[in-house]
């Protein structure tokens, strides 16, 4: 048992057979589309805001407690994974969440805000917002803070700054954004 719950491929690949058994053997005949885009959409999302409430409540806060020489361990090895699955999650949830509105039939009264779908919608555009800031300015400015991209010590300490504003931003947007998600009662 410990040598399989080492491997987190082989947890992650019977978690996916599990789920898919349940899929089927709960629901035959009615899983569609639209559900195994909305459970990817939740699974995308929690790996996301998870990842955003890590970096923010644990790792950002502690790094100024960490000893100078364990540092490097956090910037090399934990921090570059970390915001791999970061921000790849962040698109993912945003692209999963368009395809259950599309699936759905209300992508376009959500996306301009229309009618009941104006809730939805707001989510919507906060979600990408969030995801813009992850890919547009987060990312980019960590590269510096993690030397990915060349940057002298002033770049970088301007760089975890604006980082760090932006992921805060998105802390701030993140419980609107549930807010519109969970109260949404249409599709």
């Amino acid at each position: 048992m410990a040598k399989f719950f080492g491997n987190l491929n082989a947890v992650m690949l019977v978690s996916l057979v599990l789920a898919i058994a349940l899929m089927l053997g709960l629901h035959p005949g009615e899983v569609t589309a639209n559900s195994v885009m909305r459970w990817a959409h939740l699974f995308f999302g929690v790996l996301w805001i998870g990842l955003l409430y890590y970096l923010n409540f644990v790792q950002v806060p502690l790094m100024p407690t960490i000893p100078d020489e364990l540092k490097p361990a956090v910037g090399k090895h934990i921090a570059p994974k970390v915001l791999f699955y970061f921000r790849w999650a962040a698109l993912f949830t945003v692209i999963t969440g368009l395809l259950v509105a599309y699936l759905s039939g209300y992508v376009h009264q959500a996306m301009v805000l229309q009618g009941p779908y104006r809730m939805i919608g707001v989510g919507m555009w906060i979600a990408i917002v969030m995801a813009a800031n992850v890919w547009f300015i987060i990312w980019p400015n960590q590269k510096k803070v993690l030397g990915i991209v060349e940057a002298t010590a002033d770049q970088k300490a301007a760089a975890g700054k604006t980082a760090m504003m932006a992921s805060r931003t998105n802390v701030l947007l993140s419980l609107p954004m549930f807010y519109t998600m969970v109260s949404f009662n249409g599709g």
